[in-house]
């Protein structure tokens, strides 16, 4: 690996160790074995090396999501029985300690703080909510129409973040996937009967 691939690494492990505030440019450069003048040259600052590590760790979570594989989920696409086991999935990596959902609450209280941080997730929306479409509805990722991404898409990531607000602030009374499932079928049922 070169600086720009050990810094992104050194970044992800001081994120989910310390979170952003608390995560500093020599942090990242003790855990990486780089120097500070690395973190200018690669990324430009330390918020847009954080930014760019959390996106990562958010990316790689992707297989989480779909338990491995997409294939191998539960349900047809589309079907209530993919929405339960997509959000089972999603709510287990909620549930585990250490989890990154933490670190996305924090930017949101700290997003005018973190402006280039907060500019390079505003941009990330978009491409999260193409990527929730084919876990839950079917197909491929580069077939999501800018359309579905900014519809669908987006109704799947502001899901996804008032889930991860209320995992955060109470684990003991946030939904698990059978409480959201049963919400959206009396949801489709209510929308039916119009």
């Amino acid at each position: 690996m070169g600086h720009r691939e050990d810094l992104l690494e050194g970044a992800r492990r001081c994120l989910l160790e310390k979170g952003f505030a608390r995560t500093t440019a020599r942090d990242i450069v003790k855990e990486s074995g780089t120097n500070l003048a690395s973190i200018g040259y690669h990324y430009g600052s330390k918020d847009a090396l954080l930014a760019q590590a959390y996106v990562a760790l958010v990316e790689g979570m992707g297989d989480t999501f779909a338990g491995g594989d997409v294939g191998g989920l539960a349900g047809e696409p589309g079907s209530l029985e993919r929405f339960r086991a997509v959000w089972s999935n999603i709510i287990a990596t909620m549930r585990e300690p250490g989890s990154i959902w933490r670190l996305s609450m924090e930017i949101v209280v700290m997003g005018d703080q973190l402006p280039e941080v907060r500019d390079h997730l505003v941009r990330a929306q978009r491409e999260a909510g193409r990527g929730l479409v084919p876990l839950l509805m079917g197909g491929r990722e580069e077939d999501v129409s800018d359309e579905t991404a900014d519809t669908v898409g987006l109704f799947y990531v502001t899901l996804m973040t008032g889930l991860i607000a209320q995992w955060t602030f109470d684990p003991e009374t946030a939904p698990d996937a059978d409480r959201l499932t049963e919400g959206l079928r009396r949801m489709l049922q209510a929308a039916a009967r119009e």
